[in-house]
C-alpha cells in the first residue's frame, strides 16, 4: 500500500481543509465529518481510564497503515472474517476521501460506500496491518432519498465463498436514524476482489424483514446464525439461521420465535436482546460462550455472553461508558481467538476513523 494521492487528491486537500476549518463541529450525519487529524480537534489514541484501552489507530491519517495513501482519509465500521484461507477481510463502510466532492449530499468529500482491505495478521496485540486494498467494490450512486449509501454490515466465509451482507440506506435521518430500502447478500468467489449483488436475497424494509436490516452474522453446527436490527441504532436485535450450504436461499431460514425456530417466518422473530445498534457476535474459547458486543442506549460499548445463539443473553458489561468516548459505535470482534484479552473495532465519530480496542475478558 505505497500508492500516493493523486495531484487531484492533493489539490483536493486544500479545498477540504478550508472548508472544514470554517465548518464547525461534525454532526451525526456520515456526510458531514472531518477525518483530518488536529483539525477534528483530536490527535492520537484515545486514552480511557478503565481497563479497555485503545492500542492502535487502524484507519486514517495517523495510522501506521497510512490509508490515505488509498484515498480513505476517514471510515467506519470495520467488520473481520477470515476469508477460509487463513486470512482477514476487513469491510469498512462510508469512507471519506478527495475527489469530486458530494455536494448534492451536503459534503465536501468524495464518498465510497464501502473499501475492503486484506490483512495476514493473527495477533493484534500490536496493531493490525494491511496487505492490500479493495476500493468501493459496490458502488452506491449516493443520491439521497434513492440510495445515499450501501453499507456492509456483516461478512463470513461459506464454502470458498465470501458472503457481506449490505444495507441499501434511502437517506440519514436524525443522530443513530436511518431509513433503509432493503438489505442483501453480495458474493464473491474470488476471494473478495470482485462481488456480486444477490437479488433474489433481497429482504425489503417490511413483513418481518424489517427487523433483518442490520445484520452479524456467526458459525454453529452445519449453521450460519443471522442476526438481524431494524436500520439505526437502540432497536431490538433478532436471530434467524440457515444450513451453511443455504445462505443464499432466503426461503431456507429459520427465525427464532423465543420457544422454537420457525421456517420462513420473520414476523415470527421475537427479540433475543434489546437497545442494541449494530452488533458482532462470535464463539469464545476462553469464556466458552458466545460474545455478544454492541453499544446501549446510553451509547456505551458493552458485551454480553450466552451458551447457545440464540441466547438466553446475559446482562450487558459496560465495557467503555459513554462519558470516556462518547462518539463511538459500532464495536466489532477480532475474529481469531486471542485468550484472556478480547480485541475489537471500535469506530470514534469525531475522529472518523476506526480504533483497535482491547479489554481483558
Amino acid at each position: 500500500m505505497n500508492r500516493s494521492l493523486s495531484a487531484l487528491a492533493r489539490a483536493g486537500a486544500l479545498a477540504a481543509v478550508a472548508s472544514l476549518a470554517l465548518s464547525g463541529s461534525a454532526t451525526a450525519d456520515p456526510n458531514d465529518v472531518n477525518p483530518i487529524p488536529a483539525l477534528n480537534g483530536s490527535r492520537g489514541l484515545p486514552q480511557l481510564a478503565g481497563p479497555t484501552q485503545a492500542i492502535f489507530q487502524v484507519t486514517g491519517m495517523d495510522s501506521p497503515n497510512r490509508t490515505e495513501n488509498v484515498n480513505v482519509l476517514g471510515a467506519d465500521l470495520g467488520i473481520m472474517w477470515d476469508d477460509g484461507n487463513g486470512r482477514m477481510i476487513t469491510a469498512f463502510g462510508d469512507s471519506a476521501g478527495f475527489g469530486i466532492p458530494n455536494l448534492f449530499a451536503g459534503s465536501v468529500w468524495a464518498w465510497t460506500s464501502n473499501v475492503l482491505f486484506r490483512s495476514s495478521t493473527h495477533d493484534p496485540s500490536r496493531g493490525i496491518f494491511f496487505d492490500s486494498v479493495i476500493p468501493n467494490p459496490l458502488p452506491s450512486p449516493k443520491i439521497p432519498g434513492i440510495e445515499i449509501s450501501f453499507i456492509p454490515t456483516a461478512g463470513i466465509s461459506v464454502g470458498g465463498v465470501q458472503y457481506m451482507s449490505l444495507m441499501s440506506v434511502r437517506e440519514w435521518g436524525d443522530p443513530g436514524k436511518w431509513d433503509t430500502n432493503f438489505s442483501t447478500l453480495a458474493a464473491s468467489g474470488d476471494g473478495g476482489q470482485t462481488w456480486a449483488q444477490l437479488t433474489t436475497t433481497r429482504r425489503a424494509n417490511v413483513d418481518g424483514y424489517e427487523k433483518f436490516q442490520q445484520n452479524a452474522f456467526v458459525k454453529d453446527d452445519g449453521y450460519v446464525y443471522r442476526y438481524g436490527t431494524p436500520a439505526g441504532r437502540n432497536h431490538d436485535g433478532f436471530v434467524s439461521r440457515v444450513p451453511e450450504f443455504a445462505i443464499a436461499n432466503i426461503d431456507a431460514y429459520q427465525y427464532w420465535d423465543g420457544r422454537e425456530w420457525k421456517l420462513n417466518d420473520p414476523k415470527a422473530a421475537a427479540p433475543v436482546v434489546g437497545g442494541v445498534g449494530e452488533l458482532s457476535v462470535m464463539w469464545n474459547e476462553h469464556l466458552g460462550k458466545f460474545v455478544m458486543m454492541t453499544t446501549d442506549p446510553t451509547n456505551a460499548v458493552v458485551l454480553r455472553t450466552a451458551s447457545a445463539p440464540e441466547g438466553p443473553w446475559s446482562e450487558p458489561r459496560v465495557l467503555i461508558d459513554a462519558p470516556s468516548l462518547p462518539t463511538a459505535y459500532a464495536p466489532m470482534i477480532f475474529p481469531y481467538q486471542t485468550g484472556g484479552d478480547l480485541y475489537f473495532l471500535l469506530t470514534v465519530h469525531k475522529q472518523y476513523n476506526v480504533i483497535l480496542m482491547r479489554t481483558p475478558l
